[in-house]
């Protein structure tokens, strides 16, 4: 028989990421702009003394294990206290998507419960109108975001500093399995009622783990990181606790996420890290090419959450030398799955096959695994042409939804989580999106990839944003429509350059015809910043 190993069992908590930060690196900052533009200063020694501070606050509010706590806000340093104080009493924290309609907040509040919620003071608003419909909800909690408003406020709004002034100064964690709940995130709802994904203190410990190292995110101590994805989207990346982790130094924008705030931050600062969802990386491009500063410092941008272009990747490093990183990622995965870095062998590739690389979702973070399945449910090849549906798991990847059945399709019967992303994987284990299970485009009984061809039209130096959607067409089955965006809507271009474009890549029959090749003002998001191919797809009917 074997022995079991002689090993502390030393759980993997959130309240063990704040005792480092605090004693390891407690003159590290953390930088949050306000409203106003002003910015707030302090050290994780500082962070870490609110911390007790708010725990002792939620305790005296009556807030208990698993309760579910939500916050409305932007990223700042209250809402950093917050994601610890709250899952290390043992409740719940539930960042809520500011950006989401009424009724869709009002769907997730009442299914996860939440005993308190801590909002930003002018994002109130919501809650002062839906207050009478919030039955669970007994303490409202505003933070000063110093932002000039005259929303109506919640009756009976406790303010969050006074709160804390009164509060008492001493640590007192309780002790829980690290398999205890941490965070609640919701799916943006995009097929249906968003779904919880119960995040527990050991996915959170371990995701932030896999977020640290050199081959992923390689977050460490010397680096400056700004997280431009909200810390309302799926735990803001794993970030916030990366930092903590490893004492990188945090800088959180606040509501000011584009152009000429964003850039003065970084400049300011001297971030070198940043991370955000493509549509930011594009408008944020168009703005360096108009107006200079000194960005030296910025090596690394972290885009995820939707396809990024070749040509974006290949702008940023060849005008600024910054390096864009492809990620890929969901709520159900914590969210990070996997990033493209390359490996050692193709550091002296030609850059048009370094390219062909980058563009890819990458290689998964160590401890997920990947695999891709037909519908009959036969795994398929590693051959980088074999393309099916992803299937992932492993130690954040959730196992069930919230509240939902455990016979929930999106997860096999021999644990694996099931995507909805078409991709292929190659033999040097790079995976490859190459399109939304609902959003593939079935023609003529095969496949045309609506990422592949916006890629593409994304190539072409005039287009700023593009999307692909189907429509039924009675011949083909489906037909592809094309959306694109102009970077100057002053400037002409004719829908048969894009499509002579196209015929470079594309078979005559997977063409979409000039009559479907539209040019538009804008395209439409989801709260996330994702392209919502939902809302096209419903304007291009036959």
């Amino acid at each position: 028989m074997l022995q079991p190993g002689l090993m502390m069992d030393f759980p993997l908590t959130i309240p063990a990421i704040l005792r480092r930060a605090a004693q390891v690196f407690p003159e590290k900052q953390i930088i949050s702009r306000l409203g106003d533009g002003s910015l707030h200063r302090y050290t994780y020694g500082d962070l870490n003394r609110r911390v007790l501070r708010l725990m002792n606050v939620l305790r005296d509010l009556g807030v208990k294990s698993g309760d579910r706590v939500a916050t409305f806000a932007w990223n700042s340093y209250r809402h950093l206290e917050l994601y610890f104080a709250v899952p290390a009493l043992g409740a719940i924290l539930h960042p809520l998507n500011i950006r989401l309609f009424p009724e869709q907040l009002l769907y997730i509040l009442q299914h996860a419960k939440d005993r308190a919620v801590f909002a930003d003071r002018s994002l109130a608003g919501f809650f002062a109108e839906h207050q009478s419909a919030l039955k669970t909800v007994e303490h409202y909690v505003l933070m000063d975001d110093c932002v000039s408003s005259s929303v109506a406020l919640p009756t009976a709004a406790l303010d969050y500093e006074t709160l804390l002034a009164g509060a008492r100064e001493e640590a007192c964690f309780p002790v829980y399995d690290e398999n205890s709940a941490a965070s609640l995130c919701y799916t943006s709802g995009t097929t249906g009622d968003p779904k919880g994904v119960l995040y527990s203190h050991r996915s959170v410990y371990l995701h932030a783990m896999g977020c640290c190292m050199a081959d992923s995110f390689g977050i460490r101590e010397q680096e400056v990181v700004l997280p431009v994805v909200p810390m309302y989207h799926a735990n803001a990346w794993g970030l916030p606790y990366a930092c903590a982790m490893t004492g990188a130094t945090q800088v959180l924008p606040g509501s000011q996420l584009f152009g000429k705030p964003l850039a003065e931050l970084m400049e300011r600062e001297r971030v070198t890290f940043a991370a955000g969802v493509p549509t930011i990386w594009n408008l944020f491009y168009q703005h360096l090419q108009q107006h200079s500063y000194d960005l030296s410092h910025l090596k690394v941008i972290l885009s995820g959450g939707s396809a990024i272009s070749q040509s974006l990747i290949a702008n940023y490093e060849r005008e600024f030398g910054i390096q864009v990183l492809n990620a890929w990622g969901m709520t159900e995965t914590s969210p990070v799955g996997s990033l493209c870095r390359l490996k050692a062998q193709m550091e002296d590739w030609p850059s048009e096959d370094r390219l062909r690389v980058r563009i890819k979702q990458g290689l998964p973070v160590a401890n997920l695994e990947m695999r891709i399945r037909n519908e009959a449910g036969e795994e398929l090849l590693r051959d980088g042409k074999e393309a099916g549906e992803l299937e992932v798991r492993g130690p954040w990847v959730a196992r069930a939804y919230y509240g939902s059945s455990a016979a929930d399709c999106a997860f096999t019967e021999d644990g694996w989580f099931q995507t909805g992303d078409i991709a292929t994987l190659d033999a040097d284990g790079y995976m490859e999106i190459t399109d939304r299970k609902k959003d593939v485009i079935k023609s003529r009984g095969e496949w045309i990839s609506s990422v592949e061809m916006e890629n593409v039209v994304l190539s072409h130096t005039a287009i700023l944003e593009a999307a692909v959607v189907g429509r039924s067409d009675a011949l083909r089955g489906e037909a592809p429509v094309l959306y694109a965006v102009l970077r100057d809507p002053q400037q002409h271009v004719a829908p048969q350059e894009l499509l002579e474009a196209l015929k470079s890549h594309f078979a005559q029959w997977q063409l979409p015809r000039l009559s479907d090749i539209h040019f538009v003002d804008s395209l439409p998001k989801t709260s996330v910043g994702k392209m919502d191919k939902k809302a096209l797809r419903s304007g291009s009917k036959e």
